[in-house]
């Protein structure tokens, strides 16, 4: 047998208690579900973090762009956007460059009956749909393109459910811009038809949004072949600084580039910091179980004293009977933490996949608790749990290398 068996062997067997050391083995069974506990609730705590991020990362994303052009000082309007989409698609990482227009209105039903709202309306290119478009709850986005009739309009869900405009009718937008004439400003009313409901999951996304033709939007807001921002969504969204500058320069002085991290930062920030309150607070919990490997390993050297002064009298190095009890409290924290992380992405699973915890959308803009567990923070949720099992053998393994065999033996 191997020094490394050796240990090994000792260090398994000694977790094993007989009767007589039912104390020692009912701590080390707490101390296996302290470890195990700890791991599970950081793990969930840690995929809920990342399911609130990447759900609202998703929902914004995909109604806005990963970086847009805007006007430094509002004005009459981006009037060159004809000339600058070839060049801004050029820039490296750019999957498309797409002209918007998008302004308040408010919404009403036919003859101004039924309810109204107000919401943000934003003209598109209909050749080619945002992210969140491209999957309608209702209807059909290739009737944006129809040009017979009425002028076509897709509406949030929560926004049609709260104005009663379902799919097919015929809905009012009026901007509050209005028409200039001698007397002042006129409030114009023009009719549109729903030929889509979107849901993005995201309250104030499906609240307040509307999305209609470019050329629709700019007869609404009556202006002329203007846009108020270039959109720019990238194959990388991490290289949205970098993209960002160049395309500041391509736009010129009076037009500002903004990135996605930049729009949602303080979102991004609660959220990170979230994540490191949650990492410190249920850390603490592998601190306690890590006091319960230390009080196992104490008392289970206080209790084979007589056991460690025989080894060390048969030739057993100090440096074996300290790995011993190293391997000990590792072997604790290792199957602690193997049963913490199956349940942990176990539940996450489930948790995610049938909906078990619900939210007020009105409230937290979700209907219900998303979890995102990753396998990368597995990794480093183990690698934690088990140093510090590991930290919390050193001193009973340094008591242990600290017996006398004379002394131990001396009245048996």
């Amino acid at each position: 047998m191997s020094a490394k068996s050796f240990e090994l062997f000792v260090a398994s067997r000694y977790l094993r208690a007989k009767r007589k050391q039912a104390v020692i083995s009912i701590i080390t069974v707490i101390s296996i579900i302290g470890v195990a506990a700890g791991v599970m609730a950081l793990v969930i705590g840690i995929a809920i973090n990342n399911g609130f991020r990447t759900t609202l990362q998703q929902s914004l994303l995909g109604a806005t762009a990963h970086v847009m052009l805007l006007e430094k000082e509002p004005g009459q309007g981006i009037t060159n956007w004809l000339d600058l989409d070839p060049k801004l698609r050029m820039i490296p990482h750019v999957v498309s460059a797409s002209p918007g227009l998008y302004g308040k209105v408010l919404l009403t039903g036919p003859l101004g009956g039924g309810q109204s709202e107000g919401a943000e309306l934003k003209g598109i290119p209909v050749d080619t749909p945002p992210d969140i478009l491209r999957r309608l709850k209702q209807g059909s986005f290739e009737e944006l393109k129809n040009t017979s009739g009425l002028p076509g309009i897709v509406l949030g869900s929560r926004l049609a459910q709260n104005t009663g405009m379902m799919l097919h009718s015929v809905v009012n937008v009026i901007s509050p811009q209005g028409e200039l004439t001698p007397f002042g400003p006129r409030l114009t009313k023009y009719q549109f038809r729903v030929v889509g409901i979107f849901e993005s999951g995201f309250y104030d996304i499906d609240a307040f949004w509307a999305f209609t033709g470019l050329k629709s939007a700019q007869q609404v807001f009556d202006v002329g072949n203007v846009v108020n921002t270039i959109e720019l969504r990238l194959d990388d969204i991490y290289q949205a600084p970098q993209v960002a500058q160049a395309a500041e320069k391509i736009a010129g002085p009076k037009l500002a580039a903004n990135t996605w991290m930049e729009q949602y930062r303080q979102i991004l920030s609660a959220l990170n910091m979230e994540k490191i309150v949650t990492a410190v607070t249920i850390g603490l919990i592998q601190l306690v179980a890590a006091l319960n490997i230390l009080i196992t390993l104490i008392m289970m050297v206080m209790e084979k004293n007589r056991d460690i002064a025989v080894l060390m009298s048969m030739g057993a190095k100090r440096q074996q009977i300290r790995k011993i009890f190293v391997m000990q409290g590792v072997l604790i924290g290792m199957v602690g933490t193997v049963i913490g992380l199956a349940l942990g992405y176990s539940l996450s699973f489930l948790a995610d996949h049938y909906h078990w915890l619900s939210l007020n959308q009105e409230v937290y803009s979700l209907s219900y608790v998303p979890f995102s567990p990753r396998w990368q923070d597995g990794i480093w949720i183990a690698a934690a749990a088990i140093f510090v099992s590991f930290i919390a053998t050193l001193y009973p393994a340094k008591s242990a290398t600290s017996v006398a065999p004379v002394e131990a033996l001396r009245y048996e």
